[in-house]
């Protein structure tokens, strides 16, 4: 959602700018297809860094779990086990429990319990920045659309509000999806959506 977001925010914004400046729908269109591609390379590479370094960080902490395994396994089941009595076990049955873990996966036990990190939840660089850039791609895809379709004369209005509801759609969507009210996720959205499309206008038209 907050990628699509970007791609729609950015691209319209653009395109909005450029039409304020008196630029022709050719050139309008070059601009916004330039923006999309400089914008879904941008958020995939940033994302691809940012969960690099979440990457190298979970490494880390394997790293020392491992050393600390070896180093002192009996201060380590101590440790999962007083975790284990925390959450409400006894005390005999939370140091069975621990033993068999161990047992079966001392690293896996401990990265689990200690640290939060299990397979599903992996930080998985490639797989982020694809899907970062991907949904950067889809939502500034929108506004190009309208821009192919609609006459010259009505780019900036037809832009503006066909990108206002997309936002709007998104925002509720993305507000229902985390239990929070569709309505304020919409206007929030769509509020901060028309200052920058706003704004960027405004500066296209300055250029004119």
């Amino acid at each position: 959602m907050l990628g699509a977001n970007d791609g729609i925010v950015s691209t319209s914004s653009l395109v909005l700018g450029v039409a304020a400046a008196g630029a022709s729908s050719q050139n309008i269109v070059i601009a916004g297809v330039a923006g999309l591609v400089a914008g879904a390379m941008s958020m995939a590479a940033g994302e691809y860094i940012s969960v690099s370094s979440q990457a190298d960080t979970e490494r880390a902490d394997l790293d020392r779990e491992r050393k600390e395994l070896a180093a002192d396994p009996e201060r380590e089941h101590a440790e999962m086990t007083a975790m284990y009595v925390a959450r409400g076990l006894d005390h005999n049955l939370a140091s069975a429990v621990t033993t068999q873990l161990m047992a079966h996966d001392a690293l896996g036990a401990h990265s689990r319990e200690e640290l939060g990190l299990t397979e599903t939840m992996a930080a998985r660089p490639i797989q982020a920045a694809l899907a970062s850039g991907a949904m950067f791609s889809v939502g500034a895809l929108l506004p190009l659309l309208i821009v192919a379709v609609v006459p010259s004369a009505t780019i900036m209005w037809a832009v503006s509000g066909s990108s206002l509801i997309f936002l709007a759609l998104l925002g509720s969507l993305a507000a229902q999806a985390g239990g929070a009210s569709m309505m304020t996720g919409a206007a929030r959205v769509t509020f901060w959506g028309a200052l920058a499309m706003a704004v960027t206008a405004g500066v296209g038209s300055l250029l004119d």
